[in-house]
């Protein structure tokens, strides 16, 4: 498997252990019977915002809330197709940890444990009043297992 941004495809799957279930509802399919190529991406969300709350890395999210995270990039490659009905295991972890922003990469295996796409995307957090690039604090670097 020739993805760029997975090194070594074994070891980066073995690295996973956050994941919720997807089941793929029928709104989601495109007029073929398989899963529209945007789906995807509200997989990573869903999945995304329950692993951030799982590691507690912003606290509760309101309009008074002074960092919060934004998607700066987002990609996904398909590599077999879903259906309706389909359960998913969507995984995701923190790939790596700059100094406001995150990698974080997804993967999805349906319920015959077949991998069914992969995906990455940079979370930039942000000062939500100016709207630029704030630092992580050292809570939040420890939460998302940066030691320095």
């Amino acid at each position: 498997m020739n993805i760029a941004y997975i090194e070594d495809f074994q070891t980066w799957q073995q690295e996973f252990s956050f994941y919720i279930p997807v089941n793929v509802r029928f709104s989601e399919t495109d007029m073929f019977g398989h899963v529209n190529n945007v789906s995807p991406f509200i997989y990573f969300e869903e999945a995304r915002i329950a692993y951030m709350n799982e590691v507690d890395l912003f606290g509760p999210m309101s309009q008074e809330t002074k960092k919060v995270p934004v998607v700066a990039d987002l990609q996904c490659n398909y590599l077999k197709q879903m259906y309706f009905g389909d359960q998913l295991k969507m995984y995701v972890k923190t790939d790596n940890v700059g100094k406001s922003s995150l990698d974080i990469h997804y993967m999805a295996l349906n319920q015959k444990e077949e991998l069914c796409i992969v995906g990455r995307g940079r979370v930039v957090q942000i000062d939500s009043q100016t709207g630029t690039p704030t630092p992580f604090d050292d809570v939040q670097r420890k939460k998302l297992g940066v030691n320095e």
